[in-house]
């Protein structure tokens, strides 16, 4: 009696809790932020690259990552700069930022074929600035 008393419970505690349990909206269903502004898709997927390009130069000069993904740095900035701006970042200078990414971006990408490792590194940091000037208008600076 009492196991069917329980087995009842937590039939109807389980019922409660999903009757209670509304749709959450997914980031995904609103690529550019629409719901709440919380996602900038083309700000992420270039930050993926930007993070396993830059890193390993950063902590220990390795610049591979960076020479073979570069082209991949610069098809990212093209798309993310084409995309359109999320509404609260939809302002000239947000757009100026994204158009200095897209051309340090291309511009890293003809320095790999032939630059020194230096001019690369440095280029390679300058994109990195740049992707957190636009990561921190996003952020509010946080």
């Amino acid at each position: 009696m009492y196991s069917k008393n329980l087995q009842c419970i937590i039939f109807l505690l389980t019922l409660f809790l999903f009757s209670c349990a509304g749709k959450t909206e997914n980031a995904h269903d609103h690529p550019h932020g629409e719901a709440g502004e919380s996602v900038w898709k083309e700000m992420d997927d270039f930050h993926m690259i930007m993070a396993e390009t830059y890193h390993p130069y950063k902590d220990s000069l390795n610049l591979e990552p960076a020479k073979t993904r570069a082209a991949e740095l610069m098809t990212a900035a093209e798309q993310w700069a084409a995309a359109p701006l999320p509404h609260k970042v939809d302002n000239e200078e947000v757009k100026s930022k994204l158009e200095n990414l897209k051309s340090e971006a291309a511009t890293l990408a003809e320095n790999v074929k032939s630059a020194d490792d230096n001019v690369i590194g440095d280029q390679l940091t300058k994109l990195h600035d740049t992707f957190h000037q636009l990561e921190d208008a996003w952020y509010g600076g946080h």
